[in-house]
């Protein structure tokens, strides 16, 4: 007797198994600044075609459906979801969040560029505007160290008072990136994102213009987990993983009682 069942049941147990390691992180990354859940495609295994749909039955008939059998399931891929997380006030005011597409361009170890929405920025030692981990965000941005004010508009232009002038001082301005295919980004982690073949390359520009979001200060923008939904989806990995083990104990019963009364 053949163990194809338990093959075949062996497959969804991995697929689960990859399900839930999505979810779980998910889940762990549920109050991640900016973070984007990600979600897993399955796909079946190749199918085995016994009898063709359309060959000859009979001499004067052919089957109308025929017989192919599957022999599984895997994970094809994980998609990141881009929807927009909430907008939350901080009151710092190099806390900035985009509200709408796009990314933040950053100098990365090695001189590689990374894209993030994680706009929780802050001011080097030298002056620097640069993030969490010290890496300078592109096009650099100085902020004088006697500064009394920070402004940045939605167009992100950085501005500040200075001691001794009576208007404003521009810094520079922060551009946003933005790609043909946001989601062939490859995730490094520390919420950042790496260019790849598959997401073309970056297009920079002024927030707010050609469809890139606007750039808001003092504001953060949370992750998109639903932790309900990314809970529905654990009840049902779980449900989906027990049938498929179900399903290998059922099938070597069979064959035991095969070899023990056949």
């Amino acid at each position: 007797m053949s163990s194809a069942a338990m093959h075949i049941a062996r497959t969804g147990l991995d697929a689960q198994d990859m399900r839930m390691r999505v979810i779980s992180n998910n889940l762990a990354n549920v109050n991640t600044t900016a973070f984007k859940k990600d979600r897993a495609a399955f796909e079946t295994l190749a199918y085995q075609t016994v009898t063709a749909p359309g060959a000859a039955s009979t001499a004067e008939s052919k089957y109308a459906t025929g017989l192919n059998l599957g022999t599984g399931v895997r994970v094809q891929g994980t998609a990141r979801m881009d929807k927009q997380g909430s907008l939350n006030t901080t009151g710092n005011a190099l806390d900035m969040a985009l509200d709408g597409d796009g990314y933040f361009q950053v100098q990365l170890p090695g001189g590689q560029l990374g894209y993030t929405r994680a706009g929780n920025f802050s001011r080097s030692a030298e002056g620097l505007l640069v993030t969490g981990e010290g890496y300078q965000v592109q096009p650099g941005i100085t902020i004088p160290e006697n500064a009394t004010s920070i402004s940045i508009g939605t167009d992100g232009t950085v501005s500040a008072s200075i001691p001794g002038q009576s208007e404003s001082t521009t810094l520079g301005q922060i551009q946003v990136a933005s790609f043909p295919n946001g989601a062939g980004l490859q995730a490094t982690g520390d919420n950042y994102l790496i260019e790849t073949s598959a997401s073309g390359a970056a297009n920079l520009g002024v927030a707010g213009e050609d469809g890139r979001g606007k750039i808001r200060q003092n504001m953060l923008e949370g992750s998109n987990v639903n932790v309900v939904e990314e809970l529905v989806d654990m009840i049902e990995t779980q449900r989906a993983y027990e049938v498929n083990s179900k399903m290998i104990s059922a099938t070597d019963d069979m064959l035991k009682y095969v070899n023990q009364n056949l």
